[in-house]
């Protein structure tokens, strides 16, 4: 299953489903179960799309750095290496962070309104990874078209971005929980 980033993970997910399995989500007791399926697998499609985009945005960082490195603008070399770095850590962040679902029988269980918000804030976080990934192209046709003005300042702004990004990130442990809205 594709995401759409106009549609959230779980509706689609839920809309895909073979008659089968709505027939047997009608069984009492059962649908919740299967719902809480839904949005956990829906979770991780979200986030595994989140760490391809950031994947995708690490190989162009490091173009952009190889392109630093042939011209020799080693001043701003430092830069793009803790930018790449800083990308790195946040991409692993989010492929091993834990799924925001409790099975029923696990000692903590978090509530489908708190799944549905987390969904939602995961959501967000596409548009956010969206919009710094663009950044990095946009930064890499500047360069390709030989616009290497400021260049220091504009790795800055997207590092710094970076960091705002997984600080949200950091924040979704307290949405799952409901903590934070």
């Amino acid at each position: 299953m594709e995401i759409s980033e106009n549609k959230d993970g779980y509706t689609q997910a839920k809309s895909q489903m073979r008659l089968s399995e709505r027939i047997v989500a009608a069984l009492p007791g059962f649908r919740g179960y299967k719902e809480k399926e839904l949005r956990r697998e829906s979770d991780k499609l979200l986030r595994t799309h989140l760490v391809l985009k950031l994947s995708r945005g690490k190989n162009t960082a490091r173009a952009i750095a190889q392109k630093i490195t042939d011209k020799r603008y080693l001043d701003v070399l430092t830069d793009i290496d803790r930018l790449v770095a800083k990308m790195d850590r946040i991409t692993e962040k989010i492929n091993h962070a834990s799924y925001g679902y409790a099975g029923f029988f696990d000692i903590v269980k978090i509530k489908e309104e708190n799944l549905d918000r987390m969904i939602a804030y995961d959501t967000q976080l596409i548009d956010s990874v969206n919009t710094l990934t663009d950044q990095i192209d946009t930064l890499k046709s500047q360069l390709l078209d030989g616009d290497y003005t400021n260049l220091k300042e504009k790795i800055q702004t997207v590092t710094d971005k970076f960091e705002l990004l997984e600080d949200i990130f950091d924040k979704r442990q307290e949405v799952i929980k409901g903590v934070h809205a």
